[in-house]
């Protein structure tokens, strides 16, 4: 009998803990919402095949969680002479509790096929990034909120 009542506690002990994480993930993921929903990321971006460094922006209006770690950040892409408004699909993972966005091969229609990995944190984010063209590089910039 004793041997089922530690097997009990301990499966309890682990409920509590499983609850936590999971509790303490959503806070993250709500802070992530939070921080990107109506922001802009002013920022700078490098590229492979020039020395040059130029400007970008982000403007999103929406950011919603689908399932797992897809996300779908609806944003307005701004560079060069590019301007478009689109929904991008990226997966988040958490370094801790800094999130990375992720997405390999996206199609963005109007642009082309893009793999980044971009990280947040404080107002802050800096990445890289190539395109299916044959060339990337870095980006990096501030993320305003709307007040």
């Amino acid at each position: 009998m004793p041997r089922y009542l530690i097997v009990l506690v301990l499966a309890g002990l682990l409920a509590c803990g499983n609850r936590a994480d999971r509790s303490e993930q959503s806070r993250r993921e709500d802070d992530f919402r939070k921080l990107l929903h109506g922001a802009t990321l002013n920022g700078r971006f490098s590229s492979t095949n020039s020395d040059r460094i130029s400007a970008d922006k982000y403007t999103i209006s929406s950011v919603s969680k689908l399932a797992g770690d897809l996300w779908t950040i609806n944003t307005r892409i701004q560079y060069g002479d590019h301007d478009v408004t689109v929904p991008v699909p990226v997966h988040v993972a958490w370094a801790a509790d800094t999130p990375v966005l992720s997405l390999t091969n996206a199609g963005i229609p109007g642009l082309g096929a893009f793999t980044a990995r971009v990280l947040f944190y404080g107002d802050q984010y800096a990445g890289t990034w190539s395109s299916n063209k044959g060339h990337g590089g870095h980006l990096f910039g501030k993320l305003d909120r709307a007040r």
